[in-house]
């Protein structure tokens, strides 16, 4: 399925701009009536005018049901997203409410033009065009509190990160202060999307990279795995099981300098945690801060990090890599940087193996460059 843009999602109108929308509009579909006989100018004129009421109401109402994402085509992942967000209950309950009332207010606008073709008397005619905005301004107070659910449901939705799921995605994992943020900005092509996350007072940081024409995904876990599983909220574990959908790897940031503020035994029982959490993602730890490792070489570094930085000017050049002799575990920093593209070859390698295809057919959802144009 393909990933939600929820940046799209319509504007969600009050009660009474969608009436003083829809009355203004009725009034000048009234007044372009013309017709030498005065009734039936004016049995015209109601007609119209509540006929023109009711079609701008519903239209606007099912433009929004049509725009907004249907929970039964999002994926796991997205609905998992609305419901930590929202709620998908409201969600579902506020946009069928939506759906109701324009077709209530067709139904109103209809019964109103049947009503009108059988009378003869101007004020009947007044009356039955008040009684019937009367009843379109009620069936649309009925739904006040659904738009306001909208409405306040668009900021926060306009606010998750928008994640492919037909591209690989690499969730971040470690303990806080261990580098996990600082790893997928160094490692994106460009500034890491800094995304508003509903779940906690955090951040989430989703960053990419590119290599021949796909993206890889590389989606930070800010607050989420920071502390045991019985002490998170029911937010925090949905998070948690969003995440379960997309993450084709996972990458364990381990910090044994423990200068983050977490020893190495929390941070093993954390990597023990996620490993069960997340069964059939395959796992990648790396010890990070690798510049105030005492175990690794000084010399063997120093040609780690200027081999790094050979790459920028020459990027089929070797890739250098470096290994703690104490965990075996491959070694990176970010502020270097060093180890960094060794493990976006890595990652590279892993995720290929795990989505072999015929070389002589191009994947699903690839990248065709028009050059035509």
């Amino acid at each position: 399925m393909v990933s939600i843009v929820w940046r799209s999602i319509p504007t969600v109108l009050t009660v009474e701009e969608l009436l003083d929308k829809a009355f203004s509009k009725a009034k000048k579909a009234g007044d372009a009536v013309v017709d030498k006989d005065r009734v039936y100018r004016t049995r015209k004129q109601m007609t119209r005018m509540v006929g023109s009421a009711g079609d701008s109401l519903s239209a606007t109402l099912l433009e929004w049901v049509r725009r907004w994402p249907s929970l039964d085509k999002m994926s796991e992942f997205d609905v998992a997203m609305v419901e930590a967000a929202v709620g998908c209950d409201d969600y579902r309950q506020s946009l069928g409410a939506c759906q109701w009332a324009a077709e209530k207010c067709l139904e109103i606008s209809q019964q109103n033009a049947k009503k009108l073709r059988r009378m003869v008397n101007l004020p009947p005619m007044h009356e039955a065009r008040r009684e019937a905005y009367g009843r379109i301004s009620s069936i649309m107070g009925r739904i006040e509190t659904n738009l306001d659910f909208l409405r306040e449901a668009r900021d926060t939705l306009r606010a998750l990160p928008m994640i492919d799921s037909m591209e690989p995605c690499l969730v971040v994992a470690g303990a806080p202060n261990v580098g996990k943020s600082a790893l997928i900005a160094s490692m994106s092509s460009g500034k890491p999307e800094i995304a508003a996350y509903p779940f906690t007072t955090r951040q989430l940081h989703v960053g990419h990279f590119e290599h021949r024409r796909m993206k890889y995904q590389l989606v930070d876990t800010p607050g989420l795995l920071d502390r045991p599983m019985e002490e998170r909220n029911p937010i925090e574990m949905q998070a948690i099981a969003a995440l379960e959908h997309v993450g084709d790897l996972c990458l364990f940031l381990m910090d044994p300098s423990e200068t983050g503020g977490a020893s190495l035994e929390e941070q093993t029982n954390l990597l023990n945690e996620v490993a069960e959490l997340l069964p059939q993602t395959p796992l990648i730890v790396i010890d990070g801060k690798g510049d105030l490792l005492e175990g690794i070489d000084p010399d063997e570094w120093k040609e780690v990090c200027s081999m790094e930085h050979a790459l920028i000017e020459n990027p089929e050049g070797p890739i250098p890599e470096i290994r703690n002799p104490e965990t075996g575990h491959m070694v990176i920093s970010s502020t270097a940087p060093a180890g960094i593209e060794r493990l976006r070859f890595e990652i590279i390698e892993r995720i290929g193996e795990m989505r072999e295809t015929n070389p002589l057919v191009l994947p699903e959802n690839w990248h065709v460059r028009d050059d035509s144009v």
